[in-house]
């Protein structure tokens, strides 16, 4: 493999020429630019990433920290600021927090000593503090799905209370006057923020919140069993019910089924996040969209600009909207 020492020897000029030449400084005479160019062709020669990273200060890498990696939701997240950094050739190195503050704290300090430009995070347990105080005084941040006001430019995150008054509001569009909730860990800002929505919708339309009518679950599709199976069991009649996340509303269409009801007819179900799958469970979900994608995309191209210099027009909130497919039906009361 050729050498930068090679490529000065076959231009006849100095290392430091080269090194300029392959950073793009301007500063070089144009017959010698052309020299070095045509010596790095003729070489075949590859400037090596490590040196590169030593020139400029920048390892041309971002690390992304996720909470989980087998969920279909953070698959689009990885993937659209892994294929987006990769257009503007530059580079991911994920880790995972399970929402856990030692594990999310543990992952930030490897992504630092991997030597990252910037981070993107989805991260749940780390504190606004924590967050600020990183961005300020180690390297540049981004976050996706949440809003710290002392961050606004660095945030992307979606309206989830109006999502979860959405996902409510279309069951007492339909008729629906006794809906069951299944919530995410309300711990969590965005499930905290969809049960929010949940209560409005009900209150606007002069129904009381009936907290028996309300289970709180984790956002895992076991959960979404174990919840409908709860509310049952209180013997409280409900015809339709609102999941805080598609896994869960998966977890009740299955276990419905195999209680022996029909659906939509015995019990409308709605979702949120319309992730991949909702379109293939039977009845197809009805829930809300989570644009997790664009998200992501904004996060990205938030650290393109802070870091690399690029200037991509940004967007920070996102609005939710009602996806309707046959898991809800009009209820005759």
């Amino acid at each position: 493999m050729a050498t930068i020492y090679q490529v000065a020897e076959r231009a006849g000029v100095s290392l430091s020429t080269v090194s300029r030449v392959l950073n793009g400084k301007s500063t070089v005479n144009q017959a010698l630019k052309e020299r070095v160019e045509k010596a790095v062709k003729e070489l075949d020669y590859r400037p090596s990433s490590v040196a590169r990273s030593l020139a400029n200060n920048r390892s041309d890498s971002v690390g992304v920290l996720v909470p989980e990696l087998n969920s279909p939701f953070f698959g689009h997240l990885m993937q659209t600021v892994e294929s987006t950094m990769r257009a503007a050739d530059k580079h991911v190195i994920i880790t995972v927090g399970r929402n856990c503050l030692a594990t999310e704290k543990d992952a930030v300090e490897f992504l630092i000593s991997r030597n990252c430009d910037a981070l993107i995070m989805h991260a749940e347990a780390l504190s606004d503090e924590y967050l600020i105080e990183l961005n300020e005084k180690k390297l540049p941040i981004a976050l996706v799905n949440r809003q710290i006001d002392d961050l606004p430019d660095a945030c992307s995150s979606l309206n989830n209370e109006k999502g979860g008054y959405l996902a409510t509001q279309h069951l007492l569009e339909l008729g629906h006057k006794n809906i069951a909730y299944i919530s995410g860990p309300t711990e969590k800002r965005d499930a905290a923020q969809r049960l929010e929505g949940h209560k409005r919708a009900l209150n606007e339309a002069g129904i009381a919140v009936n907290t028996q009518l309300i289970f709180n679950g984790d956002y895992s599709e076991e959960d979404g069993k174990v919840g409908l199976l709860e509310l049952l069991a209180r013997d409280i009649p409900f015809s339709a019910l609102v999941c805080a996340n598609d896994w869960m509303a998966s977890g009740a269409i299955s276990c419905a089924r195999d209680l022996g009801m029909s659906l939509p007819h015995d019990l409308s179900i709605v979702g949120f996040d319309d992730v991949v799958f909702a379109h293939h469970v039977f009845p197809r979900l009805t829930t809300v969209s989570n644009p997790i994608d664009k998200m992501a995309k904004e996060a990205a191209n938030y650290i393109l600009n802070k870091v690399y210099g690029q200037n991509n027009k940004l967007q920070h909130l996102f609005e939710p909207s009602l996806v309707v497919r046959e898991s809800t039906m009009h209820h005759d009361a």
